[in-house]
């Protein structure tokens, strides 16, 4: 045996690059990125909350001891009571599961928005990014249009060109929201794009949507997360003021911000019917935060590291 057909043994041998080499390596990746998740405590905790208010708000309709929109005018403001544990409205109706149903409108109202913003913003995002050129500088333009403006400000004067309504409204800020989610997606592209092995996939003919299926969107989707679960927190606030305003939930639909605006008519005999609604939206809107965050430290560590 000659000296080039010798092996060394102190190397260690590597798998051939390939699909299950791929798939290997994301689901490692994928397990270190929970375990430093589950490091981080005050992401779980919120993670653990905000779970908590999707499954008691989902469940509104089987566990919430009335109906949202049941009128009792004979016991309206009154307090805490074993029949009605927060006290009652104006009109009599139990605090506690207009809370519970108002939840699940603004958090599904809040997830509209979010999700239209993703299914325009993330494949954008990855043309612009990816192709660069006209394109991008057309998509560009468009974004920096868009977002000249304050989100709310603009989804307030498309809802005066429509129409108000909960639908339309949100439907509105996810348009409003899009770019932002854009912005994210495009300078994730750009970095990815500039890889090697981005390259060698293109020197070899490989087509543009399988590397874009295959090699650019699962590094981009980290960074698409994070970004997600903070425009989550920044969408059921705007659903609340929008609701506040009387151009989202119209009545007799329940949700966390309708319930402000009709509370601010009784803060002096019942104040606290304004407490529940903005304790609720205040522990969503941080649970976003914490689980945003927390997705931000894991991936981030992730990305440096690579």
């Amino acid at each position: 045996m000659t000296q080039s057909d010798s092996v060394d043994l102190r190397k260690p041998v590597t798998a051939p690059v390939g699909d299950g080499a791929d798939l290997v390596e994301h689901v490692s990746r994928g397990r270190a990125t929970l375990r430093r998740f589950r490091a981080n405590k005050s992401a779980v905790v919120g993670c653990v909350l905000l779970l908590l208010i999707i499954i008691v708000t989902a469940a509104a309709p089987l566990i919430a001891p009335y109906g949202p929109a049941q009128v009792d005018i004979s016991d309206r403001l009154s307090g805490p009571t074993p029949e009605h544990w927060l006290g009652t409205d104006t009109l009599g109706r139990d605090t506690l599961s207009r809370l519970m149903h108002g939840g699940r409108v603004s958090l599904a109202a809040a997830g509209l928005a979010v999700l239209i913003a993703t299914v325009i913003g993330l494949p954008l995002g990855l043309i612009g990014g990816y192709f660069g050129g006209l394109v991008d500088w057309l998509l560009d333009r468009a974004a920096d249009v868009l977002m000249s403006f304050p989100a709310i400000v603009l989804t307030i004067a498309i809802i005066a060109a429509v129409g108000p309504g909960l639908t339309t409204a949100m439907v509105s800020l996810g348009i409003v929201y899009a770019p932002r989610m854009y912005r994210v997606v495009r300078g994730s592209t750009l970095e990815v794009r500039r890889e090697v092995y981005i390259e060698a996939s293109t020197s070899i003919g490989t087509p543009h949507h399988m590397i874009l299926r295959r090699r650019v969107l699962p590094n981009i989707l980290p960074a698409a997360l994070v970004q997600l679960s903070f425009l989550l927190a920044s969408a059921l606030l705007a659903e609340v003021t929008i609701s506040l305003l009387g151009l989202g939930a119209l009545p007799p639909t329940a949700s966390w911000g309708s319930m402000l605006g009709q509370a601010f008519q009784e803060m002096r005999s019942q104040p606290s019917l304004a407490v529940y609604p903005g304790i609720a939206i205040a522990v969503a809107t941080l649970c976003f935060n914490l689980v945003g965050d927390g997705l931000r430290d894991a991936f981030g560590r992730e990305t440096r590291k690579a």
